[in-house]
């Protein structure tokens, strides 16, 4: 686990583009759709703000859930072409057990996507949105790391039936969209049952990406996220126990190529 932990270190290290492209999605919505839409959103007091909040402060937990589920399923992207031709093709036919080999690759993914997350928070507080992190680091850090390993463990289990690299586009269109938009956070659920969008509303409920925002904004500033953590933690062990099964070679991924 160390030296794969490391070894991402190390890679994501010698490619600084990958952080600048990583911060410049969530920084534009910060800047740009925040500021544009400031005065159309207004957010009324509700959990668990104590008082009337301006957009951009609604809209950062959101982001950073944005960096997490970018990073996550870029993940996916890192694991069907370390698979065929990289690191995970050595590893996967290593005498390791599997769980323990995605386990890993899981935890790297997490690190990662936690440094950046963290340096959207730096950039996002010079910019004037400050985010009350320190006051409930613990919480904050908490949510933070389920979040990761969720959409980490949901980009392990698209690996396994992602079979090229062409096919990440459809994964982007099917998969991140519908899980970043059909949630949280860009508008509460209040306001999607409010305008009328009742199936979208429905959708937002469910969604895990929803429950992870929601564990980090509740997060913030102290409050009780009710059953957003126990939702997080079921689908984790949900993706991460699928795409164990699909990467046994007896039963999922290996034996599926066999036969084909």
């Amino acid at each position: 686990m160390r030296a794969i932990v490391w070894r991402e270190l190390l890679k994501f290290s010698q490619q600084s583009g990958r952080l600048v492209s990583a911060l410049v999605r969530p920084l534009l919505w910060l800047a740009v759709f925040a500021a544009g839409f400031r005065n159309v959103f207004g957010m009324a007091i509700a959990e668990p703000y104590d008082t009337y909040t301006p957009y951009d402060v609604y809209i950062a937990p959101g982001l950073v859930g944005m960096v997490l589920l970018f990073n996550g399923m870029q993940s996916s992207l890192a694991m069907v072409y370390d698979r065929e031709m990289g690191l995970m093709r050595l590893l996967l036919t290593a005498p390791l057990p599997r769980p323990w080999i995605l386990l890993s690759k899981l935890m790297a993914t997490a690190v990662l996507s936690l440094a950046q997350a963290a340096a959207f928070v730096v950039v996002a507080a010079l910019l004037g949105t400050e985010l009350p992190v320190l006051e409930h680091l613990l919480p904050v850090l908490l949510a933070a790391v389920c979040g990761a390993l969720m959409l980490g463990a949901l980009g392990l289990l698209l690996s396994v039936h992602i079979k090229q690299l062409e096919n990440f586009a459809g994964t982007m269109n099917f998969v991140i969209f519908p899980m970043y938009f059909m949630s949280t956070a860009l508008y509460p659920l209040w306001k999607l049952e409010e305008s009328g969008a009742n199936w979208v509303y429905q959708v937002a409920r469910f969604n895990p990406f929803t429950h992870a925002v929601e564990w980090m904004r509740f997060a913030l500033y102290g409050k009780d996220p009710g059953i957003s953590p126990w939702i997080v933690l079921g689908t984790l062990a949900v993706c991460f126990i699928v795409a164990s099964w699909g990467y046994d070679p007896q039963r999922g991924f290996g034996a599926l190529t066999k036969r084909g």
